[in-house]
């Protein structure tokens, strides 16, 4: 009776072993910021936004420059006008300045959603990518890896090499 109690005993703590063994998830980590800048497509896509951002900012520094011409020359011209010119000139500059700055918001309005239609589709792809290697190597969870994302321990798997690869790169 007592063997059998061991037997019995050790059959049930075998059962359960192989249970947590088998309800342990698989855990793989990526550096999800690694793989997005070297994708091809984020680097035309950057590129695409810097020039965007180069053609605003001299847009800008124009208006700047043609405002501090004007502003010098009103300036310069203020003894020879009279008090009503020269509150009028005052407010030309003030409405031109307004102009400016609401330009300036406008192009990082633009900037932001130009980066939102050029980066949206690239993590998309980059999502499915990682979300097709984790299934085909049965791993449960991904974690990011990338620095300051909290993750403190990465002793898992990175599957970079296979996303990258999955993207054909």
């Amino acid at each position: 009776m007592k063997q059998f109690k061991k037997i019995a005993v050790a059959i049930v703590l075998f059962v359960a072993a192989t249970s947590f063994v088998n309800a342990q998830a698989k855990i793989a980590h990526i550096d999800v910021q690694k793989l997005l800048s070297e994708m091809p497509e984020m680097k035309a896509a950057e590129a695409e936004l810097k020039k965007l951002q180069e053609t605003y900012r001299a847009d800008i520094e124009s208006s700047m420059t043609e405002l501090q011409n004007k502003y010098t020359q009103y300036k310069n011209e203020s003894s020879s006008k009279s008090e009503e010119e020269n509150q009028k000139r005052a407010l030309e500059l003030q409405g031109f300045e307004k102009n400016i700055g609401e330009a300036q918001q406008t192009a990082s309005q633009e900037l932001q959603k130009k980066q939102g239609e050029l980066l949206g589709p690239i993590t998309e792809k980059a999502k499915k990518a990682i979300e097709a290697v984790a299934a085909a190597q049965g791993i449960d969870y991904v974690m990011d890896a990338t620095q300051g994302s909290g993750l403190i321990v990465a002793k898992g798997k990175d599957i970079l090499p296979e996303v990258k690869k999955q993207l054909g790169f």
